[in-house]
């Protein structure tokens, strides 16, 4: 093997062994097993972005997940023609997790606020992974409820700090 090849299958292996660790750390990921998490590791992309490119749009089904590696992406609404800001994702958070689960469109646009390096999974290779594992599925479905009571209890706590009224304010718990 020449110096070059093998460069390049040490700079791979390094590459799945950040994957791995990356997974591992991820909530959505919690609970499964090291040879699941090797699986995903190996299916995933780096994707990179330039400042003002679009993930998805709104309405769109494309079945993503990322991690951010680094920079900043944006959570953006359009309302009467605009675009309205919703939230900024930064490095070391995950977006879309739920896109692996099931066919759905998106209710926001997810634009580059700046340049930004993405670990990509996306819903086809999440479901071929999951089909050679189905035992894993109750623990995925178990991380995602975990993740949305999270949510609701954050918001809620955010709503009384603010001093907002809770009145019909259910959160997606509660369905």
């Amino acid at each position: 093997m020449d110096s070059s090849a093998e460069k390049n299958s040490s700079d791979a292996a390094c590459e799945f062994q950040q994957n791995l660790e990356i997974l591992r750390q991820i909530d959505f990921f919690a609970g499964l097993p090291m040879e699941t998490l090797k699986v995903f590791a190996y299916l995933c992309a780096r994707e990179s972005f330039v400042t003002g490119d679009y993930l998805y749009r709104e309405d769109d089904d494309d079945g993503q997940a990322f991690y951010i590696l680094s920079g900043r992406l944006c959570l953006i609404h359009e309302v009467d023609g605009r675009e309205v800001p919703i939230q900024n994702y930064d490095a070391g958070e995950f977006v879309g997790g739920l896109s692996l689960l099931g066919s759905t469109r998106r209710l926001f646009s997810l634009q580059a606020g700046q340049d930004t390096e993405c670990l990509v999974l996306t819903r086809e290779k999440f479901t071929k992974a999951i089909a050679q594992f189905p035992d894993l599925i109750p623990k995925i479905f178990k991380s995602v409820v975990d993740s949305i009571r999270s949510w609701d209890q954050q918001l809620l706590f955010e709503m009384t700090e603010k001093g907002l009224s809770l009145e019909d304010a259910a959160g997606i718990s509660a369905l």
